[in-house]
């Protein structure tokens, strides 16, 4: 307020010096008396106000000195004259010192400026580490409004929260040192409408003014001299509008900087918070439904477990009771029923081989894999695996030969390397078409090998990938099998140490390679 009266004063003291100057006598010095407003605009921190006041007394006084001389009938002392030259000195003189004074002042407040500022800044970062302490959004909204209040030199600091709606906020309040209140209800209309304004538009920061009429209204509403809000956001999310007020001091200069920098931070943690809560809510998602499928995972492996391993019972004895019957244990049959019966044998035993493939993939699938390793003889198990399946090959006219050394011993469960070698025997028979061949071939290297080659059809170069996957459904061999065969072959071979690839016959065809770890290889020769 003080400030504004400064430069009318100094016009009218100049004017009424020069006035008084005018009407003295040459002789009296009134002239000095223009150093008045000369040092008195100093305070109004203006340099080139104070100049404009040195070359206006200086115009003054001359007009003065001349205005002395008529009224004297155009005679000038020279007394006068050199008052009038010392005098005009004075006001350079006085006129230097108040711009030196003005630049002093103003250097030693923007110096005051910084360190406020350097201050605020420093209270600033440490009130952001508070609150992007917590991953809570409840306690970020609350280290907001307290830590606010402490950094940024307000006495009261409110958070207008958009939840858990727009219109009816939660209101963090701190004041006065008192813990953080916590309320939820519509806010009068009055501030419901900067909350409005301040979110839709997405204004950074707005001081309340009172120079109209609802800004009056607000600042009546809050009971306070100044207000400020600005809002947090981050991104395209408006968390709410945060409120600082102080009942009798104004805001300083740069004061939104240290509250920008304040609320980008606080938007920011919130925003974190935010996601952390979400996460935690999709964690518990997920772990819901990952223990849902791990029950039913269980209960179907369980159910395959039970199928498979009660089918090979009855099949069992069904295959017994059909041999003895082919045999003649029940007396001579026609040749058609030999030849169904054959044919009904061959279909148990593919049954029963796919009760048994059934029951290994549900071990291996629910971790309950063997850790049996003995020592296996490769070729004998392979020769004997030939002979069983020798009906199937046998009705297809397949042409198998099989060379398998002696003395190939790997080391694994026996069970399990005979099942492997079913598999891949009888997946050969399967896609070997009838007058072809197969040969199957044991040898020894650094590892143990099962190889056979079939003349087959082969398989599709885009289909190799998923060879060894579970169920693969590919559009050379959909619908044909249970989709575990060689996909039991790997988890085999896997568990044993070993491999199983595939390669294309030169010739057409296909090449299965089974690789064990050797206990011991010894070739005849």
């Amino acid at each position: 307020m003080f400030e504004r009266w400064i430069r009318p004063s100094c016009v009218a003291l100049l004017v009424a010096a020069f006035i008084l100057d005018v009407l003295t006598p040459q002789l009296f010095v009134v002239a000095i008396l223009l150093n008045g407003p000369i040092a008195l605009s100093s305070l109004a921190l203006d340099s080139r106000f104070t100049r404009l006041l040195v070359l206006l007394a200086l115009v003054a006084n001359a007009a003065a000195g001349y205005a002395n001389g008529v009224h004297d009938g155009y005679h000038w002392e020279p007394i006068a004259i050199g008052d009038r030259i010392i005098a005009g000195l004075s006001f350079l003189l006085v006129g230097s010192l108040s711009i030196a004074t003005q630049d002093s002042a103003q250097r030693a407040g923007e110096l005051a400026a910084r360190a406020d500022r350097a201050t605020r800044e420093r209270s600033v970062r440490r009130a952001v580490e508070i609150v992007r302490a917590s991953v809570n959004p409840e306690l970020v909204r609350r280290a907001v409004v307290r830590e606010a209040r402490k950094s940024l030199a307000v006495d009261v600091a409110i958070l207008y929260a958009f939840e858990p709606s727009f219109d009816e906020p939660s209101t963090y309040t701190s004041a006065d040192g008192r813990e953080v209140e916590v309320a939820t209800g519509r806010p009068p209309a009055e501030i419901l409408s900067l909350l409005h304004r301040m979110a839709v538009q997405r204004e950074g920061i707005a001081t309340v003014l009172d120079t109209d009429v609802l800004g009056r209204l607000r600042l009546d509403t809050f009971g306070v001299r100044s207000a400020i809000a600005a809002t947090l956001l981050e991104h395209e999310t408006t968390f709410g509008v945060l409120i600082l007020l102080r009942r009798d001091a104004a805001f300083e200069p740069h004061y939104e900087e240290a509250l920008s920098a304040f609320v980008d931070q606080s938007a920011i943690a919130l925003a974190q918070a935010n996601l952390f809560a979400q996460l935690g809510v999709r964690n518990d998602e997920l772990a819901a439904a990952n223990v849902a499928l791990r029950e039913r995972g269980d209960v179907i492996r369980d159910i395959v477990y039970a199928l498979s391993h009660d089918l090979r019972t009855p099949l069992a004895a069904a295959n017994l009771t059909m041999q003895q019957a082919l045999e003649g244990a029940y007396g001579d049959l026609p040749a058609a029923y030999r030849e169904i019966l054959e044919r009904t044998i061959a279909s148990n035993d593919e049954l029963q081989r796919l009760a048994e493939t059934l029951l290994l993939v549900s071990r291996y699938e629910s971790g309950d894999r063997s850790v049996r390793r003995d020592p296996v003889d490769l070729g004998a198990l392979a020769a004997g695996v030939v002979s069983e399946l020798e009906p199937l090959w046998h009705s297809k006219k397949i042409d198998l030969r099989s060379t398998l050394a002696e003395r190939v011993v790997v080391r694994g469960d026996e069970r399990e390397i005979r099942r492997a070698i079913v598999n891949l025997l009888a997946n050969a028979i399967t896609w070997t078409p009838g007058g072809s061949e197969i040969d199957v071939d044991v040898r020894a290297d650094v590892l143990g090998m099962l190889v056979i080659s079939d003349g087959g059809y082969g398989v599709p170069e885009n289909e190799r990938g998923l060879l060894f996957d579970r169920v693969r459904q590919t559009g050379s061999r959909q619908g044909s099998g249970s989709g575990l065969g060689l996909y039991l072959v790997r988890r085999i071979a896997d568990s044993h140490g070993g491999s199983v690839r595939y390669a294309p016959r030169p010739d057409g065809g296909s090449i299965f390679t089974l690789t064990l770890p050797l206990e011991r290889a010894k070739v005849a020769t």
